[in-house]
């Protein structure tokens, strides 16, 4: 290993296309990197430190904050205390889009870079859920991995023997998506507790959506192989339905939503833990991006369009 004086790492945001919640109890979900997300830059300091811009955060490891815990967490487990972190993060906190991921996995490959390290995926998932935890709980892991690999995957949480955690998609063609934030706050940890205790007190029942969830997800990576994107965007909109039956949709998703359908996307559903947070909807060109941008921003709420797909 050489040390440098400085080190830089990138983390990407994600949304899922489908599969939340039940990729946290064995289900696949199908998950797609945007282009935004983390930058991070590593120096050798004598005191540990953490700064977000433009987030106007700045934790020492020892602070009682969350992120200054998820800090410590991390740099007790890479082993380093003398590294102080400047970090810029482009995503909305709380909204589904993976910002804690994306700023764990910029941090843990700036110190690696200062460190002269590399290590492999999966190596770095477990560091990056390290950090994750602290913020949620029980992640799936699936914000960690798509941080860290980008392009758009298949994750199984526990995957048998012989089988890959993250599973590279390559669809047909790259595809745009319009996210829009519903500006409410969410926490993905109160989430995935509310449907846990849906798990516990329903068993069957519940076992049955998450069931529904997994076939809608196999259908839609081989729609996206194949460039069937009227079909991916039905099958967004039966996983939204789904989603709604566990509780974690939202009155104004849900008409962020219809608004999309509305003016012309071919499927819409929320992305993330729900309870607020954002939306997706599949477009399938520039003009009916523009028309479903619109129609959420007249609900009062931003949205932008991102292509995923790509070599994101």
């Amino acid at each position: 290993m050489t040390s440098v004086a400085q080190g830089t790492g990138v983390g990407r945001g994600k949304v899922i296309l489908l599969g939340e919640h039940a990729v946290v109890h064995g289900c696949p979900a199908l998950a797609a990197a945007i282009d935004r997300g983390a930058t991070a830059m590593a120096r050798r300091s004598a005191e540990a430190r953490l700064s977000i811009s433009p987030w106007d955060v700045d934790v020492a490891r020892a602070d009682a904050l969350p992120l200054a815990r998820a800090f410590d967490a991390l740099l007790t487990a890479m082993e380093i205390d003398d590294v102080q972190i400047e970090a810029t993060v482009s995503l909305p906190g709380g909204a589904g889009l993976g910002s804690s991921a994306a700023i764990g996995v910029a941090v843990l490959r700036a110190i690696d870079a200062l460190c002269g390290r590399s290590r492999d995926q999966s190596s770095a998932e477990e560091l990056a859920l390290i950090w994750e935890r602290v913020f949620h709980g029980n992640p799936s892991g699936v914000d960690t991995a798509m941080a860290l690999a980008g392009g758009v995957a298949v994750y199984l949480r526990n995957p048998p023997p012989g089988q890959e955690r993250l599973r590279v998609v390559r669809p047909k063609a790259p595809f745009r998506l319009v996210i829009g934030e519903s500006g409410e706050g969410a926490s993905t940890k109160e989430m995935v507790d509310e449907v846990a205790r849906q798990l516990a007190r329903a068993p069957e029942r519940t076992q049955k959506t998450f069931d529904a969830i997994e076939a809608l997800v196999k259908n839609a990576e081989l729609a996206l192989i194949a460039g069937d994107l009227r079909a991916v965007g039905q099958l967004l909109d039966m996983n939204q339905y789904l989603l709604s039956s566990l509780m974690v949709s939202t009155s104004l998703l849900e008409e962020m939503c219809a608004a999309a359908r509305d003016a012309g996307a071919l499927g819409a559903k929320l992305t993330g833990g729900g309870g607020g947070g954002c939306m997706i909807a599949l477009v399938d060109s520039d003009e009916r991006a523009s028309a479903v941008e619109e129609a959420i921003q007249a609900l009062g709420r931003p949205a932008r369009t991102i292509l995923a797909g790509g070599n994101t």
